[in-house]
């Protein structure tokens, strides 16, 4: 279960940040897949359903479409090119955003 989330996740994650990639100013794709991918965790953390399903789509979809990483190499990138109030942004929004959506998964899914 965790492979076939995993099958749809990554690619979503390729896709949205090559369609928002002409939108250089902040990382907009990264921040997208990781509010995305918080809103679903968070929908299915909340007991709602069984472990197939949260394999399925917590571990292998948000897994696959979040990315801590390339969050953390664009935030980089931004400070080596002294864009401090850019880099300050994209950690606030991606923070901010994701805590908001990982809460309305989590009150959406609530029994």
């Amino acid at each position: 279960m965790i492979t076939l989330g995993a099958l749809v996740g990554a690619p979503a994650r390729y896709l949205t940040d090559r369609a928002l990639s002409r939108w250089r100013y902040l990382p907009w794709g990264t921040l997208a897949v990781n509010v995305v991918g918080s809103a679903v965790l968070g929908y299915v953390s909340a007991g709602q359903f069984g472990p197939t399903t949260v394999a399925l789509l917590g571990t292998g979809f948000c897994g696959a479409l979040t990315t801590y990483s390339t969050f953390s190499y664009e935030t980089l990138r931004l400070l080596e090119e002294r864009s401090y109030l850019r880099a300050a942004l994209s950690v606030t929004a991606n923070v901010l955003l994701g805590f908001g959506a990982l809460s309305l998964g989590w009150a959406l899914g609530s029994p």
